[in-house]
């Protein structure tokens, strides 16, 4: 006989069915809720199962609790998105939380604003531990329903932040500006145009901020028709490009405040005759992969897009367990990365 004690074993349904009297089958009908087994037998395999304190193996799955997160952008598919959820979904696996990724589709978004606790209850119910949010607008309704309904909420680089206190993650978005600035500026170049993102998103604004403080801290004139605003995307890249190209005294550079944006302003320039950076140069901002895909290589101003979303599920994981935050916001810093896009304007040494 061994020494010491030994831990109690886990009771089987082989021994269920032999303190009932009943075959493994019978026991296993019952204990899986099936109909089709006399009620004296039921009664006898469940009073089994009691005293020998037997879980069915589904019993001890659902008895370990899962925890959920919700992960929810406005456009799934572009390269920022998919390094902000690559950034959660690790952080998720370290944390032993499951990520449910949604697309927040029109149907979504009119329901969360007509009427935002009963969107915020849906989530709640489906078990969420929280929510993160990803460059969306958000009202101080809907906010507030998260408030009202316990549940909490993290947004990464948010369009607008309507009350001071919600938690958010961001980069360093206005030395960015400035950087990619004051790097077009040692090139030589004085007429730098922007092609930035919606005029109501804080993380774009903080760019032109930047942008506006290069210039004029070397002494250049803010040029009103070479600022420009537009969506983070392709198509509003090459539609700025177009008209700064287009303009009576073009740009020798452009600060495009998205990868995406600067790609369709090089567009732009190739539908021209230009060539990047022969004639125009092109600095971009997020460092996706389109940067290294592009041709040329794109100089960027990189944001840790993994980093943010790794900080945004660690910091909602805290917000769900009661902590209190040193600070409802969080910026990552911004740096430079040059590579090819970018040059001294023609008559340049």
């Amino acid at each position: 006989m061994p020494n010491g004690s030994s831990a109690p074993r886990r009771a089987t349904l082989a021994m269920v069915a032999d303190a009932a009297g009943v075959s493994p089958p019978t026991a296993s009908k019952v204990l899986n809720g099936r109909g089709d087994v006399a009620a004296a037998t039921r009664a006898k395999v469940e009073q089994a199962a009691r005293e020998l304190g037997y879980t069915s193996p589904a019993g001890r799955r659902a008895a370990v609790a899962t925890r959920i997160v919700d992960l929810m952008f406005d456009d799934l598919v572009s390269p920022y998105s998919l390094e902000v959820l690559s950034g959660v979904t690790e952080a998720g696996t370290e944390a032993g939380v499951d990520v449910v990724v949604n697309r927040l589709h029109a149907a979504d978004a009119a329901g969360a604003q007509s009427n935002p606790d009963a969107w915020v209850k849906g989530l709640k119910a489906a078990g969420r531990e929280g929510v993160i949010i990803v460059t969306s607008e958000l009202t101080e309704e809907q906010v507030d329903a998260f408030d009202r309904a316990g549940l909490p909420l993290v947004v990464i680089d948010p369009l607008n932040l309507p009350r001071v206190d919600v938690t958010s993650v961001g980069a360093t978005n206005f030395s960015g500006g400035l950087s990619a600035t004051e790097h077009l500026l040692s090139l030589g170049h004085r007429r730098i145009g922007f092609a930035g993102g919606p005029t109501r998103a804080a993380c774009g604004q903080a760019r032109l901020h930047g942008y506006r403080a290069a210039l004029e801290k070397a002494g250049v004139t803010v040029a009103p028709e070479l600022t420009l605003h537009g969506a983070f995307s392709y198509p509003a890249g090459l539609e700025m490009g177009s008209r700064l190209l287009d303009s009576p005294e073009p740009p020798t550079a452009v600060f495009a405040a998205s990868d995406t944006t600067a790609l369709g302003v090089i567009e732009a320039a190739r539908r021209r005759g230009l060539r990047v950076p022969d004639d125009l140069s092109v600095v971009g901002f997020d460092d996706t992969i389109l940067a290294t895909l592009a041709t040329p290589a794109l100089t960027v101003v990189r944001q840790p897009l993994p980093d943010m979303g790794r900080v945004a599920l660690r910091t909602l994981l805290r917000l769900a367990a009661g902590e209190t935050l040193d600070s409802h916001h969080v910026e990552l810093a911004t740096h430079l990365v040059v590579r090819d896009s970018t040059a001294p304007p023609r008559g340049e040494p």
